[in-house]
C-alpha cells in the first residue's frame, strides 16, 4: 500500500478549468492519488472543460446542478470519496498547488493524529509566505492576524490546503453550507476545537497559491461575490457560534470591517464600475439580517 492509496484529493471548482488544468497534474504527477473534482456549476462551456479534463486525467468528477458553494462542493467530494473507500481528505484549491511527495506528508499526518485538522504553510509563486499556518480570529471585534493579540483569540486553518480523516469529518459533519462562501474554513476550526481535535501546520510541505489565480490577491478588484460573502458571514460567524454581547460588539465594528474587506481591491475599483459597491452594500444589508 503507498502512502495515497486511502487518500481523496477533493477539489472543487467554479469557473477555474484553466487553473486545474495546470495545478492538478502537477500536484498529482504519477502517484495515482484518487482526484475527485466538483464541478459548482458556473455554465455549460466550463461543464464541458472539465469534463475533457477529468477525462483526460481520470479525475472523478461530480457535476450538480447549480453553484453549491464552496462549502456544499466540498461536502459531496467528502461524502462520494468516504463512501467508496476512501479514509483520508485533503482539500485543495484551484489556484494552489504542491507535488506528490507534499500529499502523502499531509495525508500521514492526517492519518496519524486522526483527531486533527492538518495544514501546511503557503507560500505564493515568488517563494514569499502567504500564510504561516495559523491565523487568529479577534474575537473582540472579528478581524484577523497571523499574531496571537490576547488569550481570547482563536486560531484557524485555511481551506485552500486541509486534510484530515474520516474519523474527524464524520464528528464534525463536514462544512456548514449555510456560509456558501468565506468563512467556512474559520468555522470547521472552531468546531474541530470544541471537539478537542487539534490544529496542525505541517511545516515541510511547499504548497504554493497563485494569488492572481482567484479572489485572493489584495490590491485587485475583486468580484461583488467575494465582497458580499466577506463581509455576510462575519457576522453569521458570530451569530452562530457568540454569546449576545460580543455578536453586538461585532456588529458596531461592521462598518469598520467592511471598509477594509472593500480596500483589499484598491481604490480605484470604486472609481470604475458599481459593482464594488453593490457587493460591500449587499454584503452589509445581509450581515445586518442573519
Amino acid at each position: 500500500m503507498s502512502g495515497l492509496d486511502d487518500v481523496a484529493l477533493v477539489v472543487v471548482n467554479y469557473g477555474s478549468s484553466g487553473l486545474l488544468a495546470t495545478n492538478l497534474p502537477r500536484t498529482v504527477g504519477e502517484s495515482g492519488v484518487r482526484v475527485v473534482v466538483v464541478d459548482s456549476l458556473s455554465g455549460p462551456g466550463e461543464r464541458a472543460a472539465v469534463a475533457r479534463l477529468a477525462t483526460q486525467h481520470g479525475w472523478e468528477l461530480l457535476t450538480p446542478a447549480t453553484n453549491v458553494g464552496f462549502g456544499g462542493g466540498s461536502n459531496l467530494g467528502a461524502t462520494h470519496a468516504l463512501a467508496t473507500g476512501s479514509r483520508v481528505l485533503v482539500f485543495l484549491n484551484p489556484d494552489a498547488w504542491t507535488d506528490p511527495a507534499g500529499l502523502g506528508v499531509l495525508a500521514a499526518a492526517a492519518r496519524s493524529r486522526d483527531r486533527a485538522l492538518v495544514a501546511p504553510r503557503i507560500h505564493r509563486p515568488d517563494g514569499s509566505v502567504y500564510s504561516r499556518g495559523l491565523t487568529y480570529l479577534h474575537r473582540a471585534d472579528g478581524t484577523m492576524s497571523g499574531r496571537r493579540r490576547s488569550p481570547d483569540d482563536v486560531p484557524w486553518l485555511s481551506g485552500a490546503c486541509l486534510a484530515l480523516g474520516a474519523g474527524l469529518w464524520g464528528e464534525l459533519g463536514g462544512f456548514d453550507e449555510d456560509y456558501f462562501l468565506y468563512w467556512e474554513d474559520v468555522d470547521l476550526s472552531w468546531r474541530a476545537l470544541a471537539l478537542d481535535a487539534r490544529l496542525e501546520v505541517v511545516d515541510d510541505v511547499q504548497v504554493v497559491h497563485d494569488e492572481g489565480g482567484t479572489q485572493e490577491s489584495r490590491g485587485r478588484a475583486k468580484s461583488e461575490t467575494y465582497y458580499r460573502y466577506d463581509i455576510r458571514n462575519r457576522m453569521l460567524f458570530a451569530r452562530k457560534n457568540l454569546g449576545p454581547a460580543e455578536v453586538r460588539r461585532w456588529r458596531r465594528a461592521l462598518p469598520r470591517a467592511a471598509r477594509a474587506v472593500a480596500l483589499r481591491g484598491g481604490r480605484r475599483q470604486f472609481v470604475e464600475g458599481v459593482g464594488p459597491w453593490r457587493g460591500v452594500a449587499r454584503g452589509l444589508v445581509e450581515a445586518l439580517g442573519v
